[in-house]
């Protein structure tokens, strides 16, 4: 058998086999979580949770094996900042451990490494160049807009309940309790994030410690200033229902100055994104007419440094934009 054929026979199965795991990760999310909240029920029955602190916190974790034993072993000795990782692979709100960020790095590396050699013929180091910005930044793209799209659900819900927190505290339950009913009442992501602050709570980590340990892993100024709130009231005393009043106020008119900008940068976005969109338009429509023509771009090195400068300008332009239509409120 051919190598070429047998390169492309295995970069096929590998993706299949990737797309097969992603979809299956996605699918059986509700029932990993349910799984996940009965193990942890049974590993502190079985007194094998165990509770690790330094000087100012303690924290909850449950000793659950990794499904990528293999990468997870590599993660833990080569890769560094893996608590910024942990953090991030957190924000999207999915059950993604290291080892199997690690695994699709490296699949997504070994894909295009093939394309480029087999399909492109392009050389041996070009390819790993390619492979391995491809293996490092297409997830972690792909990581982030998913953590983005999150928390951007999270800022919106949040200011209801900020809301139901404050109705619990009129009617006279604890903040505690207040926060339990945010997490049985409101649905994810801030459902699930109050859940979460009310199990810390109930394993014994107090309530600043636990708001801080979220405010960390979310990372948003308005959560932020919830934790603030809570901390400032518990230390100087008065009325912390109208702190949040005001509070969920505050958060309301910083969405709605978002959104004033995002409708007053809407046409420079739309003209950005026909003007950007024109050289591949043009470029679809040669290939389709004369494709040996735009083939050069490709096969030839001149050519090849011409689309590389080309794309690499329209990147940094398109970046430059972006920074400039985003502004902090």
């Amino acid at each position: 058998m051919n190598v070429t054929v047998v390169f492309i026979f295995a970069g096929v199965a590998i993706s299949f086999a990737s797309l097969i795991f992603a979809l299956s990760s996605i699918s059986s999310k509700p029932k990993r979580r349910m799984q996940s909240r009965i193990e942890t029920i049974r590993l502190r029955a079985a007194g094998q949770i165990v509770v690790r602190g330094d000087e100012n916190a303690r924290t909850v974790k449950k000793q659950i094996s990794s499904r990528f034993p293999l990468f997870e072993r590599l993660a833990k000795r080569f890769l560094p900042n893996q608590q910024m990782l942990e953090a991030r692979l957190a924000r999207t709100g999915r059950e993604i451990s290291i080892g199997g960020y690690v695994m699709v790095c490296a699949t997504t590396a070994l894909v295009v490494i093939l394309i480029a050699m087999v399909i492109l013929a392009q050389p041996i180091a070009l390819a790993l160049l390619l492979g391995v910005i491809a293996g490092v930044g297409l997830p972690h793209l792909f990581i982030g807009r998913m953590a983005t799209r999150r928390l951007k659900q999270f800022t919106e819900q949040f200011p209801d309940s900020i809301d139901l927190i404050v109705r619990g505290l009129k009617s006279g339950l604890p903040v505690t309790e207040s926060i339990a009913s945010v997490g049985q009442e409101m649905a994810d992501p801030v459902g699930m994030e109050f859940r979460d602050i009310s199990d810390r709570i109930k394993f014994g980590q107090p309530l600043d410690e636990a708001l801080w340990d979220t405010a960390r892993r979310l990372d948003t100024a308005e959560f932020k200033f919830f934790v603030i709130s809570i901390s400032v009231q518990r230390e100087t005393g008065g009325n912390l229902s109208e702190a949040l009043s005001n509070l969920s106020d505050i958060l309301r008119r910083r969405r709605q100055m978002g959104l004033k900008i995002k409708a007053m940068s809407s046409e420079a976005k739309a003209s950005a994104i026909i003007l950007g969109s024109l050289p591949f338009i043009m470029f679809g429509i040669i290939f389709a007419l004369n494709p040996e023509y735009e083939m050069a771009l490709f096969t030839d090195p001149r050519g090849q440094m011409m689309l590389g400068t080309g794309l690499g300008i329209m990147t940094l332009g398109v970046l430059v934009m972006n920074k400039m239509i985003k502004f902090e409120i």
